[in-house]
């Protein structure tokens, strides 16, 4: 089992940036090809922000952030990131890192992955 572990949340104001980084213990290992960011706010349900399918680096992204996310991979430093700019009080979440192989779920269902990270919380005030 992958272990997974996020960093880089914190408080941030409206319309800055942030870079958050999850760092593994084997990274990059077979079966998981795909890597992704999550988030959850209180009484939502968890939604995928940023989707990776580290074979080709072909990215997915949530509407929501679409023009303001880019997710990336440090192979060498075993480490994904999540660059998010001109944020907005609405990206307030628990972030989570999650990691899964290939599947027949679609690229934004959590069920597709099944090592995940304790999460890194994201405020954005205004």
């Amino acid at each position: 089992q992958e272990q997974l572990v996020e960093s880089g949340g914190g408080s941030f104001q409206a319309g800055g940036s942030l870079r958050l980084s999850c760092a593994a213990s084997a990274y990059p290992v077979s079966p998981y090809v795909y890597m992704a960011w999550f988030r959850q706010a209180p009484g939502k349900d968890r939604e995928a922000v940023a989707v990776m399918a580290r074979t080709n680096q072909k990215s997915y992204y949530a509407d929501s952030v679409k023009g303001r996310a880019t997710i990336s991979q440090d192979n060498a430093k075993k480490t994904l990131y999540l660059q998010m700019n001109n944020l907005k009080p609405e990206d307030s979440a628990m972030y989570y890192c999650a990691a899964g192989p290939t599947s027949g779920y679609d690229w934004y269902d959590p069920r597709r992955f099944n090592a995940w990270g304790q999460g890194t919380q994201v405020t954005v005030s205004s």
